[in-house]
C-alpha cells in the first residue's frame, strides 16, 4: 500500500497517523488537486478537487477526481454517503457495494475500505478504535451535533471493535470556526437544553439575538459524553472560511465544491 507521504500527494490535504494505532489511517483532502473548475477550482483557477456529485459540478469531473483520489489511495476503496444532516450510520461491513447509503456517518472494520464524509463546513470526524479494529467518520454540521451524531457513531464503533468509548481516539478536520459561525438562539438552546455546559461554546455577536459558536468544542463536548478523554480527541481549529486557497465554504461561496475526511484500516502496519 503507497505511503500518504508519496510526492503526487497534494501539500495541502492533511495525512494523519493515529498514535499507537498504526494500521488506522486518515486524511482530510483540501480544494487543490483536480480538475475541476469555476466556483470549484483550486486557488488561482488550478483544477479544483471537489469530491461532490450534488453541488452542481460537472459529474465527469468529479468522477475523475474520485478517480485520482482512488489511485493516491493505492488501491484503498472510499464508500460515499448520500448526507442528510441526520445521525444514521451506515454499516459498511454489511455494504453490497450497489446500492445508495442514506446516512451522516459510517462504521466500518474491513482492511482496505474507507468510510468517507464530504463537507465545506460542517465538521468532519474521524473515529478509530484500539489496534485497528474498526474505524468510522461522521459528519457533523450543528443538527446533526445536537441530535446525536457523534454520540451514535462512538457507540457503534465501540459496539463492533468491542471496546468502551473510554478507548477510542477522534481526530477533528477542517470545520468553520468560531470567528465566522454565527447562529441564532435557536441553536444555542438546542445544545444548552442538553448539556448546560455547551454554553461555552457560544459567545455573544454583535447582532442582538445571535451567537457565535464554536462547533470543535462542541463536538468535543459530544465525543466526552460518550465517553472519550479529551487528550484522545485530536485536531479541530482549522477554518474553512477563513482559508479560501485551501478548503471550500459553502457560507463563504454558496456555490462551491466539497472536500473529504477518510479514514480506512491498513491490511497491515507500515
Amino acid at each position: 500500500m503507497r505511503a500518504l507521504s508519496q510526492p503526487a500527494w497534494p501539500a495541502s490535504w492533511t495525512a494523519l497517523h493515529w498514535p499507537g494505532n498504526p494500521r488506522v489511517r486518515g486524511l482530510f483532502s483540501s480544494r487543490d488537486g483536480g480538475g475541476s473548475r469555476g466556483p470549484y477550482a483550486a486557488a488561482e483557477g488550478a483544477g479544483g478537487m471537489n469530491l461532490a456529485t450534488h453541488v452542481g459540478d460537472d459529474l465527469q469531473q468529479v468522477l475523475r477526481n474520485r478517480e485520482r483520489l482512488a489511485t493516491w489511495l493505492g488501491g484503498v476503496q472510499a464508500v460515499w454517503l448520500e448526507q442528510v444532516h441526520g445521525i444514521e450510520v451506515a454499516d459498511l461491513d454489511a455494504w453490497d457495494g450497489t446500492r445508495a447509503l442514506c446516512a451522516d456517518a459510517a462504521l466500518c472494520s474491513r482492511p482496505g475500505v474507507a468510510a468517507a464524509v464530504l463537507v465545506a463546513d460542517c465538521l468532519p470526524v474521524l473515529l478509530a478504535a484500539p489496534q485497528g479494529r474498526a474505524v468510522a467518520a461522521a459528519h457533523a454540521g450543528w443538527r446533526g451535533l445536537a441530535a446525536g451524531v457523534l454520540e451514535r457513531s462512538a457507540d457503534a464503533l465501540a459496539g463492533r471493535a468491542g471496546c468502551h468509548g473510554a478507548d477510542l481516539q477522534a481526530w477533528l478536520g477542517p470545520a468553520i470556526g468560531p470567528a465566522h459561525f454565527e447562529v441564532g438562539e435557536e441553536v444555542r438552546a438546542a445544545f444548552v437544553a442538553a448539556d448546560a455546559l455547551a454554553a461555552r461554546a457560544f459567545a455573544p455577536s454583535r447582532r442582538q439575538g445571535h451567537w457565535m459558536a464554536d462547533l470543535f468544542e462542541l463536538a468535543r463536548q459530544r465525543l466526552q459524553r460518550a465517553g472519550l478523554p479529551r487528550a484522545s480527541i485530536l485536531g479541530g481549529g482549522r477554518c474553512t472560511v477563513a482559508d479560501p486557497a485551501r478548503h471550500y465554504s459553502f457560507r463563504r461561496d454558496r456555490i462551491t465544491g466539497r472536500q473529504a475526511g477518510l479514514v480506512w484500516i491498513e491490511a497491515s502496519a507500515s
